[in-house]
């Protein structure tokens, strides 16, 4: 198979799981915005951000953000750190809606092949994207592999700290597997866990 059949093949899949027509009332629009919003970060949730992810312009996704805050789907605060941005969370409503997201079929299908053959996958799809990311100027990654990402131990209670350097602002456990839009490639780290740290997804 050669390249160009190979990114259709990835291309169909995406528009396939992405939902055509409505699904809990939700055009494919939406459901994007739905799920982005969901595994962004708190310093990713805004709506430069999902444009940047989705490589569009800053404009086309406004009107699907306020249907979706007219829906009762996302609420609006104001960032901390600069109050003239804004940032959008799902709504407990959002989230049952989720439950049922037509991108679950992939998810099914993606968990089909034997563990082996999904790593190298995993593997492949993961050049595939940092490759298309960097060409356009714009990669989006976790803090797992983030080269901001900073860890400290304290001993004495075996408890992990983790840090952004590039807001110096703490990063909970929980987060360290959210979309940012401040990622630079780097080397994955190897989590130090503790007893009360908060398992990944």
């Amino acid at each position: 198979m050669n390249s160009h059949a190979l990114a259709e093949l990835v291309f169909h899949l995406g528009r396939i799981a992405s939902g055509e027509g409505l699904v809990e009332g939700l055009t494919a629009a939406q459901w994007a915005v739905l799920r982005y919003f969901a595994q962004a970060n708190r310093f990713s949730r805004t709506p430069s951000a999902f444009a940047a992810f989705h490589a569009t312009t800053q404009d086309t996704p406004s009107q699907t953000i306020k249907s979706l805050e007219t829906q009762g789907n996302l609420t609006r605060t104001r960032s901390q750190d600069d109050r003239r941005s804004v940032q959008f969370v799902l709504t407990e409503k959002a989230r049952c809606i989720l439950t049922n997201d037509p991108f679950e079929s992939l998810v099914r299908a993606a968990g089909s092949p034997h563990p082996s053959v999904q790593g190298h996958f995993a593997s492949a799809l993961q050049r595939m994207l940092g490759q298309v990311a960097q060409e356009r100027g714009k990669p989006f990654g976790t803090c797992t592999s983030c080269q901001h990402l900073e860890s400290d131990s304290c001993s004495s209670e075996e408890q992990v700290s983790y840090g952004c350097g590039f807001t110096s602002e703490p990063v909970r456990p929980e987060e360290l597997d959210g979309v940012c839009i401040n990622f630079i490639p780097g080397k994955i780290m190897a989590l130090k866990r503790s007893s009360n740290a908060v398992a990944l997804r």
